[in-house]
């Protein structure tokens, strides 16, 4: 424990050392930078410089993180029961000195959706159970196929030291893995896409920061040699430059004429480009553009629909990497090859909710045919049971099948 202790801090006290301003080809590899058509270089650091990136990842990892993480033991096939203790106590509240359960779990997962893995080193005690889960950047980790056909984990420090992690010791989350392993970075797949949308901002950014260009130009009657071409030009920009002197009255002089330009097409059409980038990111992390402010296409009827949508395909397949990475790393199979019957599980009930009218519509005929109780519904809608409110009913004209004659044998009869 003290040697994965010590490697903690070396890693949290050395990982920006150097600098992201000239990283040397190694620290641009660790990154996953790629060079783009639009001359932007992307990584995930860069990436979050554009608001839809840095929204997307926000939703998802806050959602995650949001969500109430639950330990369940099975008590027979049809019934379970929610356990407590340290275990429970790491999960759901705080995995380590540090650190919330909530920032532990936000951080892996923004790991995982700029970087394709999120990893965290599992800090046992002497007798195998848990002590800390200690979250460790993607940049510093390396798996390693093992002759024996599991996995190991290469943690490098800044300083070159190496140390060999166990895969029964590192909690893994990798995205879309090509090999089953190792996830691949969303950044690296859509760099064209998010180098296209910053080089918009930064075009933009300089569109209008230079209000005196675009609008026209300065004609003169007779010739001018260079050094007055430049005084002129200085003297242009210094007065009229900028968002700050923008309409203000130009004062012109010998004879000269100001000719205005318009904006041509493919200037006037960037913020169309910028509006179509938002939902090609949007796309690429499956989230409803409307959640991270893309309003265009939402409508009443609709959003609610697409809320149900996010939570169904896209949070709950990374709740279930969540799930079934930490129920095999901390809730192993029994001696028999069975699963254990302790695991851990997200509770999505509070997204899926809807509005009032579904909701009870819902707990309507829930309570009419019989798999709903009183306290159910109040429990779904965090009321306190009340007495009597533990009974299930059943509409008078239902029965079992078998236990009373049929109509036709009635009437025969």
């Amino acid at each position: 424990m003290g040697g994965l202790r010590g490697l903690l801090n070396a890693i949290w006290n050395g990982t920006e050392q150097r600098s992201l301003s000239n990283p040397d080809s190694e620290l641009l590899a660790a990154l996953g930078a790629s060079s783009t058509v639009s001359g932007i270089s992307v990584s995930p650091e860069s990436a979050m410089q554009m608001s839809a990136v840095w929204a997307c990842v926000r939703l998802i990892s806050e959602s995650i993180a949001s969500l109430p993480l639950h330990v369940y033991r099975r008590v027979d096939v049809r019934t379970r029961e929610r356990v407590s203790g340290p275990l429970v106590h790491l999960l759901h509240s705080e995995p380590n000195r540090i650190m919330s359960s909530f920032t532990w779990r936000e951080t892996m997962a923004a790991h995982v959706l700029l970087w394709g893995n999120g990893y965290s080193l599992i800090v046992r005690r002497s007798n195998g159970e848990p002590l800390e889960f200690l979250p460790v950047a993607s940049k510093h980790v390396k798996v390693l196929r093992t002759p024996g056909g599991y996995v190991a984990y290469d943690v490098v420090l800044p300083d070159g030291m190496r140390v060999r992690v166990p895969q029964t010791d590192m909690l893994h989350i990798p995205s879309l893995a090509f090999d089953g392993v190792v996830g691949v970075s969303p950044i690296r797949y859509a760099a064209q896409s998010i180098g296209l949308a910053l080089a918009a901002e930064q075009y933009g950014a300089a569109f209008f920061g230079n209000g005196s260009t675009p609008s026209g130009y300065i004609s003169l009657p007779g010739k001018i040699n260079k050094e007055q071409a430049a005084v002129l030009r200085e003297t242009w920009y210094a007065t009229y430059g900028g968002v700050k002197n923008s309409h203000k009255t130009a004062v012109l002089f010998e004879n000269g004429k100001f000719e205005r330009i318009s904006i041509p097409p493919e200037e006037a059409q960037f913020i169309e480009t910028r509006k179509h980038q938002v939902a090609d990111i949007a796309r690429w992390y499956r989230v409803p553009p409307h959640m991270i402010g893309d309003l265009d296409k939402a409508t009443f009827s609709n959003i609610e629909h697409q809320q149900l949508e996010f939570v169904t395909h896209t949070l709950r397949p990374w709740l279930v990497r969540f799930e079934q990475e930490i129920n095999r790393k901390l809730f192993p199979s029994r001696s028999d090859g069975m699963p254990s019957d302790t695991y851990a599980e997200f509770s999505v009930d509070g997204l899926l909710r809807g509005d009032v009218a579904s909701r009870s519509d819902y707990y309507v005929k829930g309570r009419q045919w019989g798999w709903l109780s009183a306290n159910d519904v109040r429990a779904l809608e965090n009321l306190g049971p009340i007495a009597g409110g533990d009974v299930y009913m059943a509409p008078l004209n239902m029965d079992t099948v078998g236990d009373s004659p049929s109509t036709v044998d009635e009437v025969n009869e």
